[in-house]
């Protein structure tokens, strides 16, 4: 017997790529359970599936940079004593992402490369120890929104957020609609999709010169890199990047701010036109502004 529950969550989280730097992701999770009924002729209750295992999948992948530990050109520094954690990669093309931040900002995959397989994989592993005795096995099953319109991928840190956005490197996977006069702009929308493919938005107060970095002495080259840091109710967070694959704005990055940039962007390239953007926060939310 099997027990399945579609669009169980979103995870939008971070990863580490070789070919592409650092990338903001979302994917949905469909889950399903083999197992044999209990004494209440279930193999478990939705209420109890729906509750225990996405709170699961919240604590061990939600937020979180995905590093793949198993990766040649990654190096992975754990300090017992203030729990911090340095992660120093490279890429194929030899850009360096360092990141000095709290263990609970990680999520550590024993794999190459990050991918839904890998992932998948990972998630069964933690997972199964907290399942009840009647259930035989788990089934995750990720997948991406269909989206068909442009879309980009950004990764960023909420200092003020109370919760787990806080984390300097996570992301989303999100597409953005942009209407001019009551029309939608497609050739807007795809000038963001390109100008945001991959990219870390950061806020201007957060950035630091390189050298004042706590991991300065692992910087193998200052120019053409940039550096953010800043102190959270969950610990200290620095990360440095490739200045190429930032955007720095002078507000946070709020989804709400970000739509407030986009269209303030919008009205110096194309004029004083009526103009509505719609950015979104990974799968079915965002935030909505018009001129």
């Amino acid at each position: 017997m099997q027990l399945f529950v579609n669009d169980l969550t979103v995870m939008d989280f971070s990863y580490l790529c070789p070919q592409r730097g650092m990338v903001g992701e979302s994917w949905i999770v469909d889950v399903a359970l083999d197992g044999e009924l209990n004494e209440e002729s279930m193999i478990q209750d939705f209420g109890k599936v729906k509750k225990n295992l996405k709170r699961l999948i919240d604590e061990y992948i939600d937020h979180k940079l995905l590093v793949p530990a198993e990766y040649q050109q990654v190096t992975i520094e754990h300090d017992e004593a203030s729990a911090q954690v340095i992660v120093d990669f490279a890429t194929q093309d030899e850009r360096q992402l360092l990141l000095n931040c709290p263990a609970e900002a990680y999520a550590f995959i024993y794999a190459e490369q990050i991918n839904m397989q890998s992932v998948s994989d990972y998630l069964r592993e933690v997972i199964a120890i907290h399942l009840p005795e009647n259930v035989e096995n788990l089934h995750l099953m990720l997948r991406a929104e269909v989206i068909t319109t442009p879309y980009y991928h950004y990764t960023h840190g909420l200092k003020k957020h109370d919760g787990n956005c806080q984390r300097i490197a996570h992301g989303h996977r999100s597409k953005i609609l942009i209407y001019q006069n009551d029309k939608p702009c497609l050739e807007s929308q795809q000038y963001w999709a390109e100008r945001w493919q991959d990219i870390y938005i950061a806020t201007e107060e957060d950035r630091i010169d390189v050298e004042q970095l706590q991991v300065a002495d692992r910087v193998r080259h200052n120019e053409g890199y940039v550096a953010f840091a800043y102190e959270s109710s969950q610990g200290y967070f620095e990360l440095l990047m490739p200045q190429s694959d930032c955007e720095v704005i002078d507000t946070d990055t709020t989804v709400e701010c970000l739509a407030q940039f986009v269209l303030a962007e919008q009205i110096k390239r194309i004029g004083p036109a009526q103009q509505k953007v719609m950015a979104f926060e990974g799968v079915g939310k965002g935030a909505l502004i018009q001129e």
